[in-house]
């Protein structure tokens, strides 16, 4: 062969590699863009998702200890943030989920709270409903943070 072809050869495949390379380099930061960008929309969604589910069940287990009739439409509203969250959501943050929404409807069934009662739940830590629901989110945002 000629060493013109033999040089034209290695060029062009030299060139060939490079544009390779490059297109494979830009899909490959494209792709952990969107991936990023992905992931944190899911986070935000899921904080927004669980900051309404929070208020929502808190209005309802106040009203729970204070009256004995059941706020239908508080609790529908609550179970329908239950239920987005078993799109979005790890199992394990469904299930705590579910578990405050029966401790309300529970909650309900019971003679109402006089203000003494109140402040002995306040002092024994009984009447934070939502302490276990608020610890599984925050382990699972945890897990969220190493997918990144």
């Amino acid at each position: 062969m000629n060493a013109s072809i033999i040089s034209a050869l290695a060029a062009l495949a030299g060139a060939i590699t490079g544009g390779l390379t490059s297109v494979l380099a830009s899909w490959l930061t494209q792709h952990a863009q969107a991936r990023a960008q992905w992931l944190t929309q899911d986070k935000l969604h899921r904080q927004e998702l669980y900051k309404e589910f929070i208020e929502t069940a808190s209005k309802c287990y106040v009203d729970a200890l204070q009256y004995d009739k059941a706020d239908t439409p508080a609790l529908v509203e609550l179970y329908v943030r239950v239920g987005r969250m078993r799109i979005l959501s790890s199992p394990k943050v469904v299930e705590t989920a579910e578990l405050v929404a029966r401790r309300i409807i529970d909650t309900y069934l019971e003679p109402k709270k006089t203000f003494l009662e109140l402040r002995e739940m306040a002092n024994s830590g009984s009447i934070d409903l939502l302490r276990d629901f608020s610890e599984t989110c925050r382990t699972e945002f945890g897990s969220l943070r190493t997918q990144f």
